[in-house]
This record gives C-alpha cells, structure tokens and sequence, in this order.
C-alpha cells in the first residue's frame, strides 16, 4: 500500500505529462459518450415483469381490434377495460395502462369507425372517452362519454374520471346551445348523485354553481350531506359575484326548510333580508320553545314581525322580539360575573401609574374638555349598568362643571348608563326635562331616545316625550329630539315616528330648519329605515338635497345628508339605480360625494372587489397643488398685474378645486372598509391597500384610512392594525392622530385587552398638554372598557354569518362625523358620539329551558375553525376552557355544549339559546 501511495505522489516527467492529458481527455469521452446512453436508459425505465406483460397485453389488444376478425373485437375490449380499471396506482401519477395506451389513441380512433354493431362501439367510445383524460384534447372526453351506452353508472372508471368529465363540462357548457346542452345536463345528473355518495360535496356544488343549475341540488342531498353541503354554498357566498350569490343563499335555503332546520333556515333568510321568507319560516315549527328561538334570533337583528294575538305564546313572542328583558338578562350576567361596582373614570385612566413628573404638568388641562370627556367615559364604560359615581346620586352637581353645549352629552350620558331600561331609566331622566337649562334639557331628551334604543315597547314612550321639542324653537332642543329619536327607533321603519320627523323639512317660516338640522334629521330617518329602500324618504331626502342652495352645499353637516340617503339602501346593492340617477344632476363635488355615500352602502358588506377597485381608482387620483405655479409667480413679478389677478384667480380656483374633491376620497376610503368587512381575505387585502394610501396619498385620504382600520376590525384588536394605529398616533397632521387614535378605541371596543390599555395610557402622557388629542385618548380609553368589558361594537354576530344593519349605521355615523373631526366632534357636536348606541350589543350566551328559566350548564368555548369542505365530523372549535353559563364570547370564539343532558335548539351559540332535554339522555 505505502508504495504505491509514493509513485501516486511522484510528479510525472515533462514528456509523460502530454500523454497523461490526452489520456484524460479521451477518457472524458468516453465518460460522455457512456452518460448519453445512461440518459437514453433513463428515458425510457427498464419496465418490471408486470408493467411488460401489461403492455405486450394491451399492444396485442391494439393488434386484435385491427385484424379483419371482427368476432374477436368485443372481447378485445371488454379485456382492455377490464385492464384499465384494475389499474389503482397513485392519484399523483397517470395509472400504467394509460400510459401504455397513448401511443394507440389515434389507432383507437380509427377502430372506432370500423366497429361492427352497436354494443360494441359504445364500449370502444367508452374506453376513448377514458383515454382522452391525458391524450384528448377539446370535448374529446365529453363527445365519446355521449357515444357509449348511457345506461352504465358513470362511476366505473373511478373519481378522477368523473372529476374531468366535471371540469369538461363547465369548460364547454357555455358555448353550447339546442341538444348538446340537454345531453350535458342529463350527464350531470349522473355526476351530482355520485359526488353525494363519495363525500364530494363541493365538486358537485362548484359543477351547478358553473353551469347555472343550483336548483337541481336539492334533489339529491339527504340529511346527512345537508350540513356540509350548507356549510359550503354559505362559504362560497362572498366570492361569487352578484346575483348569483343571492341564488346560492336562496338554496341553502331551500335546503334547510327541506330537512327542517328552522333556525338556519332563518339565519339564510335574514342574510337574505327576504321579510316574505323570514315571516314563512317564522311560522313553520309547531313546537312553541322553536318559535321562542327563532323569536330570540330576530331580536338580535332587530326585526320585529306582526303577529295575530290568536297565535300560541303570542305575549311571550312579542316581549322577546321586542327585547324587553335586554336589561335584565345583561344584569344577571353582570351578577355572575361579579362586575356590578361602578366605575369612577379615574378607575379607567389609572393616573396613579404615570410618571410622577407629569402630574404637576395635567394641571393646566382645560378642564371643560376634561370633564366633558369625563362624561362620555363614565357613560361608556358603565353603559347598560344603571348605576354609577358620576350622575346617579346628584347629577346637577357634575352636570355644571360642564360648560354650555358639554352639558347636552354630560346628560345625555345618563341614558347609557341606563341603556336598554325603558321603565326605570325613564323615571331616573325625567327630573331633568324639568331643568331650566335649554343644554340639559335637550340632553335628557338625548337621553329618552338612547335608553329606548333596540327595545320596542306598545305605548311609545320616546316618541310620546320627544315629539313635542322637534318643533321647537331652540335649535339644541330640537337637535336632542330628533337625535333621540333616530337612535331610540333606529332599525324599526315605524311609520309614526317617520311621519314626526318628516314635519322637520316641511320648516315653517318661524321654525325654518338649518342645515345642521337637516342633516341631523336625514340621519335619524337613515337609521329608522336602514335598508328599507323607503320610497317616501328617499323622495323627501332628494328633494332637500336639490332644493339646497350652493353655500348650504358647503356646510360640513351636508355629508349627513348623503349618508342618511345611504343608510336607506344599506346592503340593498342594485336597488339604488334610481337615485343614483336622480343625483347626477348636482354639481360637482357634491354629486360625487352623494353617489359615493349612495354606492358604499349599498354594497356593505358585500366584501365585492370590482367596488372596491372602483373606490382604490377613486382615491388614486391625485390633484395638482398650487405651488409649482407659486414659485413661477415668485419669479416672474416683473410681469403687469392683471396677469397676477387673472392667475390668483386661477389659483383660488384649483384650491377650491383641490378642496373640494378631497371629501369624496374620504368617503371612497370609508367604502372599502365597509365592503371589505364581511370577508376575512377581502379584509386582509384591504389592510394592505390601506398600507399604500397612508404612504402615497392626499391628507384627507389619511385622515380617513385610520377610521378605515377602526371599520374593518371593529372590537377585533389584531396586532398588526393596532401597531399601525399607534404609529399614526403620533402623526404630525392633527386630524390623522385624533382618528388615529379614536380607531385604536374602536378596535379594541368592549375587549378590555391589556396591551391596547397601557398604549393608551402612555398616549395619554404623551399628549397631556394637548386638549383635544387627550380628549380622544379619553374616549379612545371608555371604549376599550365598553360596558366593563361586555359589550361589543362588531356589526356582525352568529358565527360571523350575520351583519346587524343598524349596528353598520351606527358605526358609520360615528365614523363620517369623524371625518370633520376638528368641525364636529371636536367643537359642539361631540353628542354624535352617541350614534354609537345602535352598535352596542352583549357578547353574552345565556341558556334557558323550553320555560324560558335560566339555565346554568356547562359549555366549551374555544376558538372557532374553519371546517368547510372537511369530511367526517371534524373539531369545531380548538384550545377550549369548560365553563358554566351565562358567559362572555370574543370575537372568533364559538361555544359547544359540554353535556349530553340537553340539545340545543340553534347550532350557533351565541346570544340567548334554548335547550331541550334530551330524551336518549342515560345518566
């Protein structure tokens, strides 16, 4: 060994080392002439002994079908079938026998013509027809699966086959037309039945929904495809584009009344917002403790149903649709939780932990800001409790350290507190109807119309007290009426308190309203009518709008006007071609600004892109500013000074220009929140955009992209958006920081979520010295505690399926006040805040036996997956904590029964559930 090792290491001499290369060379030669021929091996893999007595098999096949015996054809092909359809290897791979045949597909074309009967040919167009998956091209596969005999199950050949016959036909379907078109559709009734049996429940769906035959479905799902099918044609709702996407709800639909599923049934009715089927369905169970559930669902949507008294359970009916024990249901769950102790608002600020430098610096805060806030904070965080430190024991004294217009909201607070309690708050508010103060009058009358809000009641009480101020002659007075009244009927469409309302625009000589008026007016009628289409006002609303002269346009409560036009067609999507008509003849911007407001409710949660490409269109557009021309102007004073005149003028122009059509872009911004909302990816992607515009865009496009955030994520505080918020926070621009920071409130609404609550207080330190920003940490602050913790702002309710239209009005009034913030909400119509009201539900479940007695059982609640299209019986939810009810639910966390003693009434827990004994039940 070691000898060798020395001559290795020996250089060569110099004549060898020619050789040596030449060697070399020819070696390498050799080397690629030897992988050429590995690569040709490679090409083609040494078949096993199977694979090549399968080919020689099916070559001989081939040879038979082309020999001029033609008794040997059929048994030819019944063996060459027989082949094919043992052949179960990996789907990932084309099965062997396919592979062999594609060679001899043109052959077995030609064979085809030459076959001599007819039962023969079909089994070839059969075995052509399951060739052509990986050879055809075209409606091959199609045009010889129609040659073959129809009375064969289409299954034979396997589920790849049926899932390209499936994609074929949706391919081709369109452009066919007469007999062609039957034919597919009886192959489609072949597919559909055994896509049920095979757990393929969406490929059969996804076929329908492409070829435009949903109705066909509900012939073939039994009961126990049913819930998958639903699951799915509910999921595919937002991505199909309209009106498609109301034949895949009516469906589900139909679905569900087949199989007798009444409470899903009316949660499809009322994503349909179809009264015709809400009242139908509401009819259909006999069983009284279903029609209490499907009257605890309607309450929750706020829609109310006329009843004949003949009905069973009929005062039982009427006093849960008309939520008349919100308030106390909510107290009993404060109870459980032990979080009945008013809060002061220095509990929410938590001064105590500041940095002790700052404390001599808050001194010189303006204090009527201060105790204004105060106000709002106290309501906010103790809204629906009916006690606090503030108001309850002697509200003079606090309502007096508020100035003038403070004391209207300082009052007005008082309705939260006693949010939801018509019969004892009413009794707590009256003594300051009574007051000598116009402010705290109109606050108290403010405060009817917000203790009223979501309850029905027979005698009327907001409407008896507020009807007599909306003539009044004080224009607070009448503000606080009217106001109230908006949000105490907000979702009803009561014909009286509209017919009250509409007097306001009729203005006598005496009493002629001003525009703040009408907008305040044109809101409560947006929010009593919400998405009623109500002819009636959308004529009264046009014709103030066109009768406006042009420096009313300009005031900054018009955009009340559009919104409350809006309002009227919320989610309403095409109703709105009328009016949009009707309000091309304005002027520019406002014609922009009304068809805007129009167009982005209409289609709210909708989550549709092509709206939300035309509103990123909207705000891309950028306006030339007057500085280039400055500067030149500067350089140029030499010239005669008409010209000067003449290029002011120019320039006052595109300033007023520049102005002007900043608006509609806020509005655009709004929009894309609002669509997007509905559907978690279109939100996502929103999110992103939103990114873009606070970079690239105009200052009133960033103004409004925080409110944006606030929409789109509200009382849901992710991370990402709260990071972004806090850093526009600090904005330089004013207005981008008070909403930046309002947005933080609202998304963190009713969560109590720690993070956000230390962000806030060191917001709150960083902006001591400044009144108004403090003022909206404040806020910002009373919102995250909304109601100690248990109330949420989120429009959307029932496993996320549902959208509250009066909480989305509420929301948005609040949001295009903010858009004026310095204007509006932060000089004297800070009482718009409490168009909030309408959005403020409990995210509670409470049980009850079929008595409706309080039922404490034991449930799961973890956070909610995703599990359409998942076959089987997958896990709802994941990470649960077993607790007893009543409790409190997140966002994105579902509840399940935890017992087998009960069955509840409605698959989605949330809110007030029945349950049922359950009669297997075995202790």
């Amino acid at each position: 060994m070691t000898g060798e090792s020395k001559l290795e290491k020996k250089p060569l001499p110099q004549g060898d080392s020619k050789d040596a290369k030449g060697n070399q060379a020819s070696q390498g030669q050799g080397q690629e002439a030897g992988n050429a021929k590995k690569d040709e091996k490679e090409q083609q893999p040494e078949l096993s002994d199977e694979d090549q007595q399968l080919q020689e098999e099916l070559e001989l096949l081939v040879q038979r079908l082309q020999e001029s015996d033609k008794k040997l054809y059929k048994p030819a092909l019944e063996m060459m079938a027989k082949l094919i359809r043992a052949s179960t290897t990996s789907m990932t791979s084309v099965p062997k026998p396919l592979k062999f045949m594609r060679p001899h597909y043109e052959t077995m074309k030609t064979v085809y013509k030459q076959m001599p009967d007819e039962q023969t040919r079909q089994l070839c167009a059969d075995i052509i027809s399951v060739l052509s998956m990986t050879m055809g091209s075209g409606k091959d596969c199609l045009a010889y699966r129609f040659l073959c005999d129809r009375t064969q199950t289409i299954g034979d050949w396997g589920h790849e086959y049926v899932r390209h016959l499936s994609g074929e036909i949706s391919a081709h379907y369109h452009d066919t037309t007469g007999d062609f078109r039957i034919q597919l559709i009886e192959l489609v009734k072949q597919i559909i039945p055994y896509n049920m049996e095979h757990n393929a429940e969406a490929d059969a769906c996804d076929l329908l929904i492409e070829i435009d035959h949903l109705h066909l479905l509900a012939e073939y799902v039994d009961e126990s495809a049913y819930p998958r099918v639903c699951l799915y044609l509910q999921s595919c709702y937002p991505y199909v584009p309209e009106p498609d996407n109301t034949i895949i709800l009516e469906t589900a639909l139909q679905l569900a009344r087949k199989f007798h599923q009444h409470t899903q049934a009316m949660r499809l009715a009322l994503m349909l917002n179809d009264m015709g089927k809400i009242g139908e369905i509401f009819k259909e169970p006999k069983e009284p403790a279903m029609q209490k559930q499907l009257a605890f669902m309607l309450a929750r949507q706020q829609v109310c149903i006329e009843l004949d008294e003949s009905v069973a359970d009929y005062d039982d009916l009427m006093e849960i649709m008309s939520n008349a024990n919100l308030n106390k249901h909510f107290l009993n769950l404060a109870r459980e939780l032990d979080i009945m102790e008013p809060k002061t608002p220095e509990d929410i600020y938590k001064s105590h932990l500041d940095n002790s430098r700052s404390r001599f610096a808050s001194i010189q805060v303006d204090s009527a800001k201060q105790n204004l806030a105060a106000s709002f904070v106290n309501g906010f965080v103790n809204a629906g409790f009916g006690v606090d430190k503030l108001l309850s024991e002697d509200g003079n004294k606090w309502l007096y350290k508020n100035k003038e217009h403070g004391m209207l909201s300082a009052t007005a607070s008082l309705g939260l507190i006693l949010l939801w309690d018509v019969d004892g708050g009413l009794t707590m508010i009256d003594k300051y109807l009574y007051s000598t103060d116009d402010n705290i009058k109109s606050g108290a009358l403010l405060a009817c119309g917000i203790v009223n809000c979501g309850i029905r009641n027979e005698v009327d009480p907001a409407h008896a007290l507020l009807s007599d101020y909306i003539d009044n002659q004080n224009s607070c007075m009448r503000i606080g009426a009217i106001l109230g009244l908006g949000i105490a009927y907000a979702g009803s469409n009561r014909a009286i308190v509209i017919d009250t309302l509409k007097t306001v625009f009729a203005g006598s000589g005496k009493t002629s309203p001003s525009v703040e008026i009408l907008g305040i007016t044109a809101l409560s009628l947006g929010l009593i009518s919400v998405g009623t289409c109500n002819a009636e006002i959308t004529e009264i609303l046009l014709q103030t709008i066109m009768g406006m002269t042009k420096n009313d346009m300009k005031d900054t409560y018009t955009r009340f006007l559009w919104l409350g036009l809006g309002l009227l067609y919320l989610g309403r999507q095409k109703s709105t071609e009328a009016v949009m008509m009707t309000l091309e003849v304005l002027e520019e911007p406002q014609r922009s600004m009304a068809t805007t407001m129009v167009d982005i409710c209409a289609y709210a949660g909708t989550g549709n892109v092509l709206k939300i490409q035309q509103l990123l269109h909207i705000c891309s557009d950028h306006f030339e500013t007057t500085n280039a021309d400055e500067e030149k102007e500067k350089s140029k004073k030499d010239k005669s000074k008409e010209k000067e005149k003449e290029k002011d003028k120019e320039e006052k122009k595109e300033k007023e220009k520049e102005k002007d059509l900043s608006p509609v872009q806020a509005i655009a911004v709004l929009g894309i929140a609002l669509i997007a909302m509905g559907e978690d990816i279109g939100a996502e992607m929103a999110y992103r955009s939103f990114g873009n515009l606070l970079r690239y865009c105009e200052p009133a496009i960033r103004r409004a992209v925080p409110l944006a955030l606030g929409l789109i994520s509200a009382s849901n505080p992710k991370l990402n958006i709260l990071d972004t918020l806090s850093k526009f926070s600090h904005d330089v621009d004013a207005e981008v920081a008070h909403n930046a920071i309002f947005a933080m409130g609202l998304v963190g609404a009713g969560t109590n979520n720690a993070r956000l609550a230390s962000m806030l207080r060191q917001l709150a330190q960083y902006h001591s010295k400044d009144p108004s920003n403090l003022f909206m940490v404040r806020i910002a602050q009373s919102l995250t505690h909304l109601g100690k913790g248990t109330l949420s702002l989120s429009p959307y309710h029932s496993d996320r399926q549902l959208m509250n239209p009066m909480a989305v009005a509420g929301l948005m009034a609040t949001l295009v006040s903010l858009l004026d913030v310095k204007n509006l909400i932060l000089n004297r119509s800070h009482y718009l805040l409490y168009t909030l009201v309408p959005a403020m539900q409990a995210r509670m479940l409470i049980t009850f036996d079929e008595e409706l007695n309080q039922l404490q059982v034991p449930v799961r609640v973890g956070i909610a997956i995703d599990v359409v299209g998942q076959a089987g019986k997958p896990k709802t939810i994941t990470g649960f904590q077993t607790h007893t009810t009543p409790v409190l639910l997140a966002i994105g966390e579902r509840a399940e029964l935890a017992t087998d003693e009960y069955i509840s009434l409605t698959p989605v827990m949330e809110g007030f559930v029945i349950l049922k004994k359950n009669p297997n039940f075995v202790k």
